[in-house]
């Protein structure tokens, strides 16, 4: 099989595909209690949305008439056999994305989605820009000087910043860098994504302003992965340095630095290209527990209130474009296997 074949094949696999987790999905959304149905009818007799008691809940719900339940089952679509009932969601409402929240019955999915999106979007890039921008050096050089204390150093620091929950490092962070306490440094913004006079700042103060607030978010973000890419990094460097071939190298008189950095490190880096794909999903990033944290509203928020608002439109709609993006993220990163070396051929008699 050809690559070329390869790459169409598993974008024809990737509908069927598609199609099995947001089937899946959607059929939880019908079948779990509290939808947007009981939400709705708590509303209606002035209930909340969460903050009651399931027995007090209950019983507000059960004051409203059967015709008043009938009425919203019908104006939610929810009367339909389920497979009508996907259809009409997959193609009419675009994957959701034309569907009125529920929560904000004034506004699309997808304009939720587009007002949420910019501020991930920030967020996803400086954290995917980061963490390669470091973790590949940082890998290269703790490889090249292993068992020296300077490996040993780095991974202490890696694997103690993969270890600390993000709740709890954001907290530090606010506590040492925000002046939340007296007496410590207040060097940074408690939260949000800009502050509230930005607009009228020039785009050179508004872009510092904005790097000031992003800065222990995004720390908070990456941090949990520098083990792993830097660890992946290393190991995979070793192992291509101690390769026959580089010692083939070696034997006939090419230097170290070229037997490393001209070969081993570009075969190092192929492990490392199942990453690339993910540059796709940096349009959802985020952390609704850093979000939170922080004051972003972000994307992560988003998610976590539609969840918890039982707004299934929403969420379906998110789901219908992450897992979209993800899949289409796959193939890049087999795109970026060839790009890296071009031996590699997936079965058959190769390319």
């Amino acid at each position: 099989m050809n690559r070329a074949a390869y790459l169409i094949r598993r974008l024809l696999l990737a509908i069927p595909t598609f199609l099995g987790i947001t089937l899946v999905c959607f059929a939880l959304t019908r079948l779990l209690p509290g939808g947007p149905v009981e939400m709705q009818l708590l509303r209606m007799r002035g209930g909340s949305a969460g903050g009651e008691g399931g027995a007090a809940s209950a019983a507000r719900v059960a004051q409203v008439t059967e015709a008043q339940r009938s009425e919203l089952v019908r104006q939610f679509g929810f009367d339909q056999p389920f497979l009508v009932q996907y259809g009409r969601w997959l193609f009419r409402d675009r994957m959701g994305l034309a569907m009125v929240s529920y929560a904000h019955n004034n506004k699309t999915a997808w304009q939720l989605i587009r007002e949420r999106m910019p501020i991930s979007l920030w967020f996803g890039i400086a954290g995917f820009v980061l963490s390669y921008l470091v973790c590949i050096p940082l890998g290269i050089a703790k490889a090249l000087r292993h068992g020296s204390a300077f490996d040993v150093g780095t991974s202490v620091l890696v694997f103690v910043g993969y270890a600390i929950p993000a709740l709890a490092l954001g907290m530090i962070f606010k506590t040492f860098f925000c002046g939340t306490v007296d007496g410590l440094w207040d060097v940074l913004p408690l939260g949000g994504f800009e502050s509230a006079h930005a607009e009228t700042l020039s785009w050179g103060a508004r872009l510092f302003d904005r790097g000031r607030h992003m800065l222990l978010p995004v720390t908070c973000y990456v941090i949990g992965d520098f083990a792993v890419l830097t660890l992946l990094m290393k190991n995979s460097l070793l192992e291509q340095i101690g390769a026959d071939y580089v010692r083939t190298a070696l034997a006939q008189g090419a230097s170290a630095r070229r037997a490393v950095w001209g070969h081993a490190v570009r075969n190092a880096l192929i492990p490392i290209a199942t990453g690339f794909g993910s540059i796709l999903t940096v349009f959802f990033a985020g952390s609704f527990i850093i979000e939170t944290i922080f004051e972003i509203p972000g994307m992560g928020r988003l998610s976590l209130e539609a969840i918890a608002g039982r707004d299934y439109a929403v969420f379906m709609a998110m789901l219908s474009l992450t897992a979209s993006l993800q899949l289409f993220g796959n193939l890049i990163s087999d795109f970026c296997y060839l790009l890296i070396d071009p031996r590699v051929h997936f079965g058959g008699k190769g390319a």
